[in-house]
């Protein structure tokens, strides 16, 4: 798991590079504009983030913020209900701070936490936990976690869309 990260973390930094455009993807202008609409941003959308899209449900874009420190900063935008599978952070906590848009993260076993922006949610290393966009909402949050081989990320099942529906 721990050799998956750093694959992750190097395939993150080599897609913000890349010009890669999947076809069923909204193009940057696009989502620059609901990203507007939201209240705008000061860090770049970034590239299509399909190297993890089956980790997702909805289309996201990746703009990794730093580059061989100790800490991974990522400017990740999901467009129009796009959230995480449910996972977990081994190694690491994960900082989520909100920018723009609405949207939810939820620890398992916990109610559902509204992300809106300038609101900071820190989710506990080895917790179960996803976040997202609301339904039919964008929002964009910067995902701060330790740079380690130590630290892995393990993807489980998607949320079950029937409750995340029901999220307003």
């Amino acid at each position: 798991m721990k050799k998956f990260f750093a694959t992750l973390i190097a395939a993150m930094f080599v897609a913000f590079g890349a010009q890669a455009q999947a076809a069923d993807y909204p193009s940057a202008d696009e989502v620059a504009v609901k990203v507007a609409n939201s209240g705008g941003t000061i860090f770049p959308i970034g590239n299509p983030n399909v190297a993890y899209e089956k980790y997702f449900t909805g289309r996201t874009f990746l703009a990794p913020l730093t580059s061989g420190q100790s800490m991974n900063v990522g400017n990740v935008t999901f467009i129009d209900g796009a959230h995480t599978f449910w996972h977990i952070h081994h190694g690491s906590c994960q900082i989520l701070v909100t920018e723009a848009g609405a949207g939810y993260v939820q620890i398992w076993g916990q109610e559902p936490v509204k992300l809106i922006p300038g609101v900071v949610f820190t989710v506990p290393e080895g917790v179960k936990h996803w976040h997202g966009a609301a339904p039919g909402k964008m929002m964009q949050h910067l995902s701060i976690m330790q740079a380690s081989s130590e630290v892995s990320t393990e993807w489980l099942e998607p949320v079950d869309e029937k409750f995340f529906r029901s999220l307003k």
